[in-house]
């Protein structure tokens, strides 16, 4: 529900609009309230998971994102709504940065984990396709306030069942240490620079007020690097990302999550601008990538980790998901959906699904059982901040060239607009590609002596 809350209420915007009262810029803070929450404390609610238990971060987390979840959905004025969405988004970061640690000490067995770990990939990967679908299809059938009410049944069992079946491990205790000027350090620099990145959405790259928060952003982070230099029990252990397989994987991640959300939106807006679809429409048009997301992280992942380990296995994904990039790069305006656009998003699908789990995995190699929270953390923030930055990046590639060859109104302007943002996409996938090669090194394969799976140390 986290990752599905990212794009259900794209479909709504125009509604939520004009029913509370928002100006036509002011309505995107209900995208960018969710967006600077969550990216901003995921680090440091990974911590505190270390702390003070990763079960009793997850659960408050599913209470924060229920209950302002409920806000959101009663709020009557445009206020009350972007305060909700702050709300949800803390409530996400908290589930999300102990999520994937909860999964790795839970699942120690390699091929258990594999699996475990390919499912979590699923959620994240399938859940921003499957928000567009149960989007449009409440749109189509009720309002937009049920787009936060159904979060309501779902979070309070997750509450009732995670209370009885997650494993209560307390943590290391809040005494060893939670540096609170570093991660008000951290938490303001992550924050401002995703809004530095959302900003540039609406006032340009060059824009004084962006370059002014980029810069800000940067200080504060340089701020983090020398008080985790100097804590006693720092928030972040630096020597992490001497590893170039977790350093590399980190990269990866920011460029793949970026070209990933950059999937949705293209093609959503190929859909909707070009062929007129409706929400509805758009909507049953991704169960396709939906199906083929599931298929290969629940299934094919098991059987082709063991053959061809997780570099491997993030080759092939990053190269079926450049061939759908690819694919969407060439769709012409007069296109029919079964030869043109399926087999995109399609390719788009099967490349996600394979491609995004072992980055996870490589993500957590090196995860000690005292700071597997925020390395989780931190793969988990990696990601969001390159969702934010790249779909900013290619939505403005989208809108100057649109422009330039003939505005906005005009759809062939439009579609060409589109085409340079695949080829955007695949820059970013192409990136991708060489950090793997050059960066992450040779994992071993179990052919190798070695297991694939992350080795949590305790």
């Amino acid at each position: 529900m986290t990752i599905l809350d990212e794009t259900i209420v794209n479909v709504a915007l125009p509604v939520m609009r004009d029913e509370l009262g928002f100006s036509q810029g002011g309505v995107s803070w209900v995208i960018n309230a969710y967006l600077i929450a969550y990216g901003g404390l995921l680090v440091f609610a990974g911590r505190l998971g270390d702390l003070i238990g990763h079960k009793n971060v997850l659960l408050a987390g599913v209470t924060v994102f229920t209950v302002a979840s409920a806000v959101a959905g009663l709020s009557q004025n445009s206020v009350t709504m972007v305060a909700a969405r702050f709300g949800q988004g803390a409530g996400a970061a908290l589930i999300t940065a102990v999520t994937l640690a909860l999964i790795v000490t839970m699942f120690t067995e390699p091929q258990e984990q594999t699996k475990a770990i390919g499912f979590y990939g699923f959620t994240f990967a399938g859940g921003g396709a499957f928000g567009l679908l149960v989007g449009g299809v409440l749109m189509q059938l009720t309002s937009w306030h049920w787009l936060f009410f159904i979060n309501l049944p779902i979070g309070v069992i997750s509450v009732i069942a995670g209370w009885k079946l997650l494993p209560g491990g307390k943590g290391l205790g809040i005494k060893q240490g939670l540096d609170v000027t570093g991660a008000a350090l951290l938490v303001s620099s992550v924050s401002l620079l995703v809004y530095s990145v959302v900003n540039a959405e609406h006032s340009g790259w060059t824009a004084v007020t962006t370059l002014s928060y980029a810069a800000g952003a940067l200080i504060l982070l340089t701020g983090f690097v020398i008080r985790q230099r100097m804590a006693r029990v720092p928030l972040f252990n630096l020597g992490i990302l001497r590893s170039r397989v977790v350093a590399g994987a980190n990269i990866v991640q920011f460029l793949v999550v970026g070209a990933m959300y950059g999937g949705f939106f293209l093609a959503t807006q190929y859909m909707q601008q070009i062929h007129g679809y409706s929400p509805l429409q758009v909507a049953l048009a991704f169960l396709p990538m939906t199906g083929a997301i599931g298929l290969s992280s629940l299934w094919l992942i098991g059987v082709l980790t063991p053959k061809i380990g997780e570099r491997g296995l993030l080759l092939l994904g990053l190269g079926l998901f450049l061939v759908g990039a690819g694919l969407l790069a060439r769709t012409p305006i007069e296109a029919g959906y079964l030869v043109d656009v399926l087999p995109a998003t399609l390719f788009l699908g099967f490349g996600m699904g394979l491609g995004y789990p072992p980055i996870l995995s490589l993500a957590m190699s090196t995860a000690k059982e005292d700071e597997v929270g925020v390395i989780s953390g931190l793969a988990n923030s990696t990601g969001q901040v390159g969702g934010a930055m790249w779909v900013a990046v290619v939505g403005s590639v989208i809108g100057s060239v649109a422009v330039s060859a003939g505005g906005t109104g005009s759809v062939a302007a439009v579609n060409s607009g589109l085409m340079y943002g695949s080829f955007v996409m695949i820059g970013i996938l192409a990136a991708a590609v060489l950090v793997t090669l050059f960066v992450i090194g040779r994992v071993k394969t179990p052919a190798d002596g070695e297991s694939t799976a992350p080795a949590l140390v305790h």
